[in-house]
């Protein structure tokens, strides 16, 4: 066992390394896989250069395939500020890894109207968010705070694997008041199981985006962007065995020098240690 002792909230607890639980969506670059926006599929294809092939089934001496992806549409991926800003940032350069506190929580999208929050000015009645109010209700069961959160929506199932996210509104989102709930509580680096925290035809406002990243409405360049270090990853899979409460989380990517890449955040639980 590789074991690790912490303190937290006038606690103290002890995690296992050796015991990872992924929740990245397996990407099938010929199979079954989320989609958002319309992107073409992620696939795989062999190289070719001249007679080499690089396929062993077609006679190839190895595999050597090239992967064609959208980070931000085919799966589970982490992006930064640079995701609505002219200036030009990699989510490397801002995310420099290591292992850091996290909170899971689940929460059930409801209407906006229902809490009194901001519903996208397009927003059909009937559409679902995430809301401040649910979010406060669900982090009151987790005394203590920290820099990493993780939400679950509900209902939860392994449709999500597969989902094509298609139209203006084809997932919930956050309202303004979640993305400021959020702001308001410390979280740096947000993990979710949507296909985006805003809704997927807004005009190009991505105003929980702007929020979370601490910018002005209509806002493109860095400089005017108060959490730069801030990160969002989404299309995240929470299999429902993975119970809410305490983790630490290991939010690994590539070093692609791009304002996404896909991602694999990997959670360590965490039990409380005399």
């Amino acid at each position: 066992m590789s074991e690790v002792l912490l303190s937290f909230g006038g606690h103290r607890y002890a995690a296992d390394l050796s015991d990872p639980l992924s929740i990245a969506m397996p990407l099938d670059f010929d199979g079954v896989q989320p989609n958002h926006f319309g992107a073409q599929r992620a696939h795989a294809r062999p190289l070719e250069a001249g007679s080499f092939v690089g396929d062993v089934r077609a006679g190839g001496s190895v595999n050597c395939e090239v992967l064609e992806l959208v980070p931000h549409c085919n799966g589970t991926h982490t992006e930064c500020v640079g995701h609505v800003t002219t200036d030009r940032i990699a989510v490397h350069e801002v995310l420099r890894g290591g292992l850091q506190i996290a909170r899971l929580v689940s929460v059930r999208p409801e209407t906006a109207a229902a809490r009194g929050e901001t519903a996208d000015p397009d927003a059909e009645a009937d559409e679902t968010v995430v809301t401040a109010h649910a979010l406060e209700g669900a982090l009151r069961g987790l005394e203590g705070s920290s820099e990493a959160l993780i939400v679950r929506t509900l209902p939860n199932d392994a449709t999500k694997l597969s989902r094509r996210y298609l139209g203006g509104a084809p997932a919930p989102y956050l309202t303004p008041e979640a993305a400021r709930a959020l702001v308001a509580h410390g979280v740096r680096h947000l993990v979710v199981d949507l296909p985006s925290i805003d809704r997927a035809a807004d005009h190009g406002r991505l105003a929980a985006h702007r929020i979370f990243w601490g910018m002005p409405a209509g806002a493109t360049r860095a400089h005017d962007a108060t959490r730069r270090e801030a990160t969002i990853t989404e299309l995240a899979w929470i299999a429902p065995t993975v119970r809410d409460g305490w983790y630490m989380l290991d939010l690994q990517l590539p070093a692609f020098m791009s304002d996404a890449a896909p991602s694999r955040p990997l959670l360590y639980p965490v039990r409380p240690h005399d």
